[in-house]
């Protein structure tokens, strides 16, 4: 088994327009946009990073805006929903702010806990739960205020045809089975990082899922440093993974395989953290790029939606 998974790092979903995205993540939710930079694989294409005061892993989501992507289908075979962390009692105040800024708002209870169920204008599933004593500190420069901001993920849901090999995998990453409720089984791991709880949907009879704006691309799990993070990748090999080589997203390394029921994970580090490039007052604000695609700065700068 293995023992440096530390619950999530991020979850990256894919998008249809920049500005909205934005707006959605930053005005509507409150949180905080860390990081303006480019896809590594198609450069004119922004990667926008969401999340707390600097980013702390287990905080951060990200996009891939690709401008008039078409919905994807939602199915098996991918993170269904991805759940943020509220203080408790906050849920009437979120369903007033997102009222006419999300869709399909709702209410239902989970594992004991109170949550308010939403869809992004991309049709994204989200839902915030409310979780008592959550120790993270909130960002709230965006208007939101910390009695009621969000903390970070609480955890995400996968829907998959067949639960089965998921559960092993995930118990072997180090995560334990909580207990199963209205169809869902819920998996903790422990730590320090409150972003610890997958929930699994066997969706048996269900299409598998088609990515398009909407769709999670990847879900990532933290370890603290590159040394965890050669171990995991090692042991993940020698189990039967088909694991890529270490690859250094400028803000952490990663590594990514794709799982049985079709989800692609990432486990990525810790370190260097988004403060390497700017400081943490300026967060977010000027486009970084990674260093093969600096040469191309004036063309982007001239193709990339402008941002707020």
């Amino acid at each position: 088994m293995l023992t440096q998974i530390k619950g999530l790092h991020h979850v990256t979903s894919i998008a249809s327009d920049a500005a909205r995205n934005n707006a959605f993540f930053t005005d509507a939710l409150g949180l905080r946009r860390v990081k303006k930079t480019v896809n590594f694989d198609a450069p004119d294409v922004y990667h926008l990073y969401y999340g707390d005061e600097v980013g702390t892993p287990g905080t951060v989501m990200t996009h891939f805006p690709f401008q008039r992507a078409a919905r994807g289908t939602p199915g098996v075979g991918e993170v269904g929903e991805t759940v943020f962390a509220v203080p408790a009692g906050s849920l009437d105040f979120w369903a007033d702010r997102l009222a006419g800024r999300a869709e399909n708002l709702a209410r239902d209870t989970q594992f004991g806990e109170n949550r308010l169920t939403f869809r992004s204008d991309d049709g994204e599933a989200f839902a915030l739960s409310e979780v008592a004593d959550d120790p993270r500190t909130p960002w709230t420069g965006n208007g939101v205020g910390s009695d009621h901001a969000i903390r970070g993920f609480r955890g995400a849901s996968m829907r998959l045809a067949d639960t089965g090999a998921m559960a092993e995998l995930l118990t072997y990453m180090g995560y334990e089975k909580l207990d199963t409720r209205d169809g869902v089984t819920r998996y903790v791991i422990a730590g320090d990082n409150p972003a610890d709880t997958i929930d699994l949907v066997q969706a048996s009879g269900v299409q598998e899922a088609r990515a398009g704006a909407g769709s999670v691309h990847h879900i990532a799990f933290a370890v603290e440093d590159r040394a965890a993070q050669v171990a995991v990748r090692q042991k993940l090999i020698d189990t039967g993974y088909a694991v890529t080589p270490v690859i250094d997203r400028d803000y952490f390394w990663a590594i990514y395989f794709r799982t049985p029921g079709g989800v692609l994970f990432e486990i990525a580090t810790n370190e260097p953290g988004f403060d390497r490039d700017e400081d943490t007052a300026n967060l977010g604000d000027a486009l970084k790029l990674p260093s093969q695609h600096e040469h191309l700065r004036a063309q982007l700068e001239q193709h990339l939606q402008p941002l707020g």
